[in-house]
């Protein structure tokens, strides 16, 4: 598989709204919260992995949820603190948006009940994706969920982010002390129609 180019974050969030952006949903993903409800999931811990705008995170902790919401990108938590900042209540204002990449993290000594990666994961350089892993499985407590939204391989378009098949996910994440949970057949939310076809995995630190 050859490698892919993205662009520059930052530059990106600094010369874009984000209500443009072809991921941005204002709402939680509709897959997300039916899968928090099938869980019955209400209360606990969540990092929001590559949070750009911060709208998941703010709907997150309107939900309950204690939020941290990090990203690589300066500029997009600059813009994720405006939004909840115009998003405020006692929910809201219990955020904390902070610049970390995944890849060398300086969320060295916590851990999340859950974390939700909306589309983190399948921008990430091929040989980078251990690292991913290994970084994921020390944040996440013992029994702990990751939500991983990723492009489908049914997703027709050769624009975007990597694709994957389920078999594909099975055999990256269980190599790392993960068991996968389930793996729904979803769209990514956001500008773009029709909405890309994706996948959300749901996978138990084991």
């Amino acid at each position: 598989m050859s490698e892919k180019e993205f662009p520059d974050w930052d530059n990106l969030y600094k010369n874009q709204k984000v209500e443009t952006m072809p991921w941005y949903n204002k709402d939680l993903d509709e897959d997300l919260k039916r899968e928090l409800d099938r869980r019955r999931i209400r209360q606990g811990t969540f990092l929001d992995l590559g949070t750009g705008s911060g709208s998941q995170a703010i709907q997150l902790a309107n939900m309950g949820f204690r939020v941290k919401a990090s990203d690589i990108s300066e500029a997009a938590i600059i813009a994720a603190r405006k939004m909840q900042s115009e998003n405020i209540n006692d929910n809201t204002k219990q955020i904390e948006f902070i610049v970390d990449d995944i890849l060398n993290s300086k969320l060295n000594d916590e851990e999340f009940d859950y974390i939700f990666d909306r589309g983190c994961f399948h921008v990430l350089p091929i040989d980078k994706r251990l690292i991913y892993l290994i970084e994921v499985n020390k944040k996440l407590k013992y029994g702990g969920l990751l939500f991983v939204k990723v492009f489908s391989d049914k997703e027709p378009s050769n624009d975007g982010p990597y694709k994957f098949s389920e078999n594909e996910i099975r055999d990256i994440f269980e190599r790392e002390s993960f068991l996968v949970e389930s793996i729904d057949k979803c769209v990514f939310q956001g500008n773009l129609l029709p909405l890309p076809k994706a996948l959300l995995v749901t996978v138990m630190k084991d």
